[in-house]
């Protein structure tokens, strides 16, 4: 193996510099000559690559996103755009691929090495964390951080003006930020996609602390399990509280890396480039278990089980 080529996919995700950062620096100290490619699968397609060095990578540490940009590309799905990627891995005489990114990333990806053949080891990076059989994927640490800090200002204000806020933060289709900001945020309720919401129930809790003098209330909702707004309107139609909401959205994306993401992307960055030399493909190296390992892009890609139970209850109880 003499030259690999290193790409950012999907939503982007604090660390994925670190992470690009490690795979070109380690890359180049085990002699092989590594390319960057640029707005993910779409630059492959057409061809947007550039040869880094080590100075290309210099000063991103610190920089949350990615100096490589990224895209989502349903061209990649088709059989001519996955074609025209392939060619240009021949053309450019790349012998592996690490891919930075999230869940579809490494779907992708896995579909990429089942009909070509081309070696691919990924590293994960996502906020929400739904990489199946690892802990924590780059960029989590990072997202819950941000999120907490809004929280806790928030709090600041809703217990000054006496007021119930519902607070939108991100995860579509997973409710590992919200359950883990709404535990240490010490917010009131969690309303999240692997549960069925129970409305009169938050109702029922904020009225009952009303008439016992807990004036201030924060519930935290994951994008994926409805709207802020929605929620805020419903609630204040059920209880006639005044209810305020607060969106937090894209900010949970950006921001510096915390220290955890990016040790975690500089050790991982490392680890797949060692997997591409050892002859080692299809797979995603991260944290499972508590240690690193290499799982399987047919494990990783399947739907992670968020143990929620636990998590949800001991909210209720410390509320």
């Amino acid at each position: 193996m003499k030259r690999i080529a290193v790409l950012t996919t999907g939503g982007d995700a604090p660390g994925m510099n670190p992470a690009i950062r490690s795979v070109v620096r380690y890359g180049i100290n085990q002699k092989l000559e590594v390319m960057g490619v640029f707005r993910g699968w779409w630059g492959l397609i057409n061809e947007e690559l550039k040869v880094l060095d080590h100075r290309s990578v210099s000063g991103i540490i610190n920089q949350g996103g990615t100096i490589l940009k990224t895209a989502r590309c349903a061209e990649f799905k088709t059989e001519e755009g996955m074609s025209r990627a392939y060619n240009t891995v021949k053309k450019y005489n790349i012998d592996g691929l690490v891919v930075i990114g999230g869940n579809g990333s490494f779907t992708a990806a896995h579909e990429f090495y089942k009909k070509y053949k081309v070696p691919v080891i990924g590293i994960p990076a996502s906020i929400d964390n739904d990489v199946n059989g690892i802990d924590y994927t780059i960029g989590t640490d990072t997202a819950i951080n941000t999120a907490l800090d809004a929280i806790d200002k928030i709090r600041d204000t809703a217990t000054s003006m006496e007021r119930i806020f519902v607070v939108e933060v991100m995860g579509r289709n997973s409710g590992f930020i919200a359950l883990t900001v709404a535990l240490a945020g010490g917010c009131e309720d969690v309303i999240i996609p692997e549960k069925k919401l129970d409305l009169e129930l938050i109702c029922h809790d904020i009225v009952h602390g009303n008439l016992v003098g807990k004036m201030s209330w924060i519930i935290v909702v994951a994008e994926g399990a409805g709207k802020a707004e929605d929620i805020a309107k419903k609630i204040t139609e059920i209880t006639s509280l005044e209810t305020r909401t607060v969106v937090l959205g894209h900010v949970q994306r950006g921001g510096r890396p915390t220290a955890v993401s990016r040790d975690l992307a500089l050790h991982l960055g490392k680890s797949a480039v060692d997997c591409l030399l050892s002859g080692k493909t299809d797979i995603a190296v991260g944290l499972g278990g508590g240690k690193f390992a290499e799982i399987d892009f047919e494990v990783a890609i399947q739907k992670k089980e968020l143990k929620i139970v636990n998590l949800f209850n001991l909210i209720r109880v410390l509320t």
